[in-house]
């Protein structure tokens, strides 16, 4: 609430508004006709460095348009969009996340200081959709978010992969394996490495990328059917003329975030998440979001509706079929109409109705790929809360990307105090079958940033341990990972939780019936072990990463930065 006491007299305002402000407008080339209309910001987040964002331009053009012709008036802004795939096997990785509170900043920044009516926020990819969504609640004015779609699927027919012909760009692990197997030549990987990606727009699959697009309408923060489209297709370019009609109701009516993304709206999106199977970084990003709106999304609530929730897709990488799949058997409309009356029917969203009053004109085109209820791929969420000895505020697994043989694990723990010491021993061939990898000092505050071990989950596989060994870690894996793999464990080792502790040869026991993660270790064994421990130094003694890692709170928490109070 705006202390009064520190507000300016009113005719300072008045100056402000029609004789210092103007000038400045009018120096960028604007009207006066145009000055009297409401401001609507473009956040973009285009970039030539990232597939995800690369056509972008092209979508804010014709948001412009929109925008314009709904006699509004537009003013294009940019900020920061780091792709995970280009930050992988490097420290960049460390940024990824930090980059979503810049994101959320920026925008915020932009929306205050401009004194802006309303904002459009376009983006694709992983931490880039959290972050304008935690951008649009600090500002909390009238926002719609505009997702940047899918690229098409790779298409490849091959003996080496006889029940797969479409793939994503995180699969290209799979034909590393392939190669040195010797089913294919390294000349065909080559072949692979230039084509699997195949134009712009996000991975096409439900990694963090298409997970989070989904969450953004879920939450009502997008048109209904813009969360799952391929890049500059008629249908995205349609939906992008359309949001300014849309906004200038909104702005009209005052329908803002918090509106929109209420308790309901928040429970809906991950009774979504886990019927799609969807990432497990949603466990991250939406108690994030859910923090910028003074709402409390505690673990316990995923855990809850996970119980309830079953799962109904199958999209790789928890399946064969690829997103383009999901969006022709009716995308997330059907999806929610699926779930029915298990979710909060009177939100509303930017599209003005309640969820119910949506729902009514929804079709499923596809049972194959949207499963009944009554007869789901698995009877509970995709997404599983774990909790134990080694994990008393939770971690996170995917279950639907586990192998049956696997939901119950019992092995001798491995410990690495990185990423690159697992990976290298991965290299050396160190890793035994049946062992349990622990990676620590992985975590928001200890790597920092929260990296992901995408690299480690899928060497795993490749060398052929994902069928045998388990991989636990206060880091993060991507939503394009699959096997035995546990993140999130709260608290990290770098606040003294008990992964701190583990040994070489110490069993770990991981049960995803029980939804346990323990140490065969005792409460006694566990107390003398931590009263000897000590925090390790911080890696970083300037710049963002150093102020982050003093500053962030836990992954149960969301990775939010901790509030000045």
């Amino acid at each position: 609430m705006t202390n009064k006491k520190h507000e300016l007299p009113d005719v300072f305002k008045d100056l402000a508004k029609n004789v210092i402000r103007p000038p400045l407008l009018y120096g960028c080339g604007r009207r006066e006709d145009e000055l009297k209309r409401p401001f609507v910001g473009i956040a973009n987040t285009w970039t030539e460095l990232n597939p995800g964002h690369v056509h972008l331009d092209k979508i804010s053009a014709k948001v412009k348009e929109g925008i314009t012709k709904a006699g509004l008036t537009a003013f294009e802004f940019n900020t920061i969009a780091p792709c995970d795939g280009m930050a992988e096997a490097h420290e960049g990785m460390r940024y990824i996340l930090p980059a979503r509170e810049i994101i959320a900043a920026s925008i915020e920044i932009m929306a205050k200081v401009n004194l802006l009516d309303g904002l459009v926020l376009i983006g694709s990819c992983d931490k880039i959709v959290p972050g304008l969504l935690m951008a649009a609640a600090r500002a909390d004015i009238p926002a719609i978010v505009m997702p940047g779609g899918y690229a098409l699927p790779y298409c490849y027919t091959s003996e080496a992969f006889p029940e797969e012909k479409e793939f994503a760009y995180p699969e290209i692990g799979k034909f590393v394996a392939a190669w040195q197997g010797g089913k294919i030549s390294e000349k065909e990987l080559q072949k692979v490495v230039q084509e699997i990606f195949t134009g712009p727009g996000a991975c096409p699959e439900l990694g963090t990328a298409m997970t989070m697009q989904c969450m953004a309408e879920a939450l009502g923060m997008s048109l209904p059917y813009t969360a799952i489209l391929p890049a500059l297709s008629d249908q995205q370019f349609y939906f992008a003329f359309e949001i300014g009609e849309r906004l200038s109701y909104m702005i009209e009516n005052n329908i803002t975030p918090s509106k929109i993304m209420t308790v309901d709206a928040f429970k809906n999106a991950i009774s979504v998440l886990l019927s799609i199977g969807g990432s497990t970084n949603g466990f991250l990003h939406l108690p994030a979001i859910a923090n910028e709106l003074n709402i409390e999304l505690p673990l316990e609530i995923f855990d809850e509706l996970s119980e309830k929730t079953p799962q109904t897709c199958a999209i790789k990488p928890n399946g064969p079929r690829a997103i383009n799949a999901l969006q022709e058997a009716g995308g997330i409309p059907a999806v929610m109409k699926n779930l029915g009356r298990s979710l909060f029917l009177d939100v509303m969203g930017v599209n003005g109705k309640r969820l119910g009053d949506t729902l009514k004109s929804v079709s499923i085109y596809d049972r194959e790929v949207i499963r009944p209820v009554n007869d789901p791929i698995n009877p509970n969420g995709g997404l599983i809360v774990l909790k134990g000895n080694l994990s008393p505020r939770g971690s996170i697994v995917k279950k639907s990307a586990v192998q049956d043989k696997l939901h119950t694990f019992r092995g001798p723990a491995k410990i690495f105090e990185s990423e690159e010491a697992a990976i290298g021993a991965m290299l050396d061939q160190e890793i035994e079958p049946g062992q349990c990898l622990v990676i620590r000092y992985e975590g928001p505050r200890g790597g920092p940033g929260m990296r992901e071990m995408a690299f480690p989950g899928h060497i795993l596989q490749i060398f052929g341990l994902g069928e045998t060994c388990a991989m636990i870690t206060d880091g993060r894996f991507s939503g394009t990972n699959y096997g035995l793999l546990v993140g999130h464990i709260s608290p990290e080792a770098a606040e003294g939780g008990p992964l701190a502790i583990v040994r070489d040869g110490d069993i770990i026991e991981i049960d995803l019936r029980k939804k346990s993660l323990n140490a065969d270790l005792s409460e006694g064994e566990i107390r003398q072990r931590l009263a000897k421990w000590k925090a390790p130094e911080s890696k970083y003694k300037k710049g963002i990463l150093s102020w982050y890692s003093k500053n962030v709170t836990s992954a149960h928490q969301g990775a939010v930065l901790k509030s000045g109070d």
